[in-house]
């Protein structure tokens, strides 16, 4: 099985928002998923994610990809600690 580390769309028309989720890689988007990893909402300002930095790690250990934008997320976040 190969597990993907993606984005999964939750919310109504114009009020989208996302879970971070690791999900078998031939499931659909919104389907069924393994473990959520966190969330992320394009529409709020300022900190507009959150993520379990733990359980990725764990996930890619273990052979998991991660998709482009949350490859982009993870990397703003280790961004963000290291300035804090």
């Amino acid at each position: 099985m190969a597990v993907k580390i993606r984005l999964r769309r939750t919310g109504c028309n114009n009020c989208v928002s996302y879970r971070v989720v690791a999900a078998d890689g031939r499931s659909p988007r919104d389907g069924k998923f393994l473990e959520m990893l966190g969330w992320y909402d394009p529409k709020l300002e300022g900190e507009n994610y959150k993520l379990d930095q733990e359980r990725i790690d764990y996930w890619r250990s273990q052979g998991a990809q991660m998709s482009e934008t949350v490859a982009n997320l993870v990397r703003r976040g280790k961004r963000a600690a290291v300035q804090a």
